[in-house]
């Protein structure tokens, strides 16, 4: 199954890092897309507006602003989409925010969630993806991760509201046969990224001359991803339905999408201080609460059934980030 000028898809979370990027890859194939957000003010809402404005441009989209919480409003936007496929992005992300605020954590990727799967349910839609999270490996030290290891430990809330999306997912694709597929992203990073992860953190700190805070004293490894990588990923799995689970039968499927490389913290600080041509002022920090030392992701599922590697070399995706980076800065 691929996308055709006939499908309807529904991207949540459309205002967001990932969701504007699939926007464009899927309005750029020609294909319909609906998108919404609640515009949640966690981070910068002009940030998420401005990704927006570029989105409301684009023949075959359109814009709905509205909070999957809220079941009445979600009935009512399955009810009269006519949608084929779900992309669902839209989630409550930060796995030190959720440490504060683990209500917020429950409504946007539990409740919102179950939500989004019985509207996929009850109005015919052919395939569900969802973000998962590389979280949700938890305490496990054995790498690469791979989705045949066990998910059992998860270390923050975050991550466990992700598998517990994994779970209610399953279940669905086993009672009612709807085609559900996640993705666990391993550290997503690229132009219009969000302000609350360490690329555009340390960026800001190293332009203005401050210190960078690096936690675990340094001594971190995090599989970066390049968001091209991650959206050529999810288009790809998104139009193709998921195989039989060997266990159950259901139409379901996990993968991970991620670089392929355990790459060093000193390492990415490097790479982004030479891209800025700006010395770094490190302050060492303990490990953080809820945090893991490393990811690495297997990605040969992924390989085996898309024919598709993530590729983006750390120094070409740092080097793009930069570019739109500091652009971006100067009409701040």
């Amino acid at each position: 199954m691929t996308f055709s000028e006939h499908d309807h898809v529904l991207v949540t979370g459309c205002a967001g890092f990932i969701g504007m990027h699939v926007v464009e890859r899927l309005c750029g194939n020609g294909v319909r897309v609906t998108g919404i957000d609640n515009f949640d003010p966690y981070y910068s809402v002009a940030l998420k507006d401005a990704r927006v404005a570029r989105l409301t441009a684009l023949p075959r989209f359109s814009l709905r602003r509205l909070d999957l919480a809220d079941a009445e409003a979600a009935r009512e936007l399955f009810r009269d989409g006519g949608f084929t496929q779900v992309v669902h992005l839209a989630a409550q992300p930060g796995v030190r925010y959720s440490l504060e605020h683990p209500e917020t954590y429950l409504r946007n990727n539990v409740t919102a969630f179950g939500h989004v799967l019985e509207g996929c349910r009850h109005h015919g839609v052919r395939h569900l993806v969802y973000a998962s999270s590389s979280s949700v490996y938890g305490a496990n030290h054995t790498l690469p991760f791979s989705e045949d290891q066990p998910t059992d430990h998860p270390v923050s809330l975050y991550a466990a509201t992700k598998k517990a999306n994994e779970l209610m997912a399953h279940s669905y694709s086993h009672l009612f046969k709807l085609p559900t597929t996640g993705l666990r992203f391993f550290t997503v990073y690229g132009p219009w990224g969000r302000p609350d992860m360490s690329p555009m953190l340390f960026a800001d700190a190293i332009l203005a001359g401050r210190p960078i805070k690096v936690f675990n004293h340094g001594k971190m490894r995090r599989d970066y991803t390049f968001i091209d990588d991650i959206v050529e990923g999810i288009v790809r799995v998104a139009g193709r339905l998921p195989d039989a689970d060997p266990v159950t039968g259901a139409p379901y499927a996990i993968y991970n999408i991620g670089g392929n490389s355990a790459v060093a913290l000193e390492t990415f600080i490097d790479t982004l201080s030479r891209a800025l041509g700006k010395e770094v002022i490190r302050d060492y920090q303990p490990m953080q609460p809820g945090d893991v030392v490393a990811t690495y992701a297997d990605v040969s599922r992924l390989e085996k059934v898309t024919g598709f590697v993530p590729q983006t070399p750390l120094e070409e995706g740092v080097k793009r980030f930069v570019e739109w980076y500091v652009a971006w800065r100067e009409t701040q």
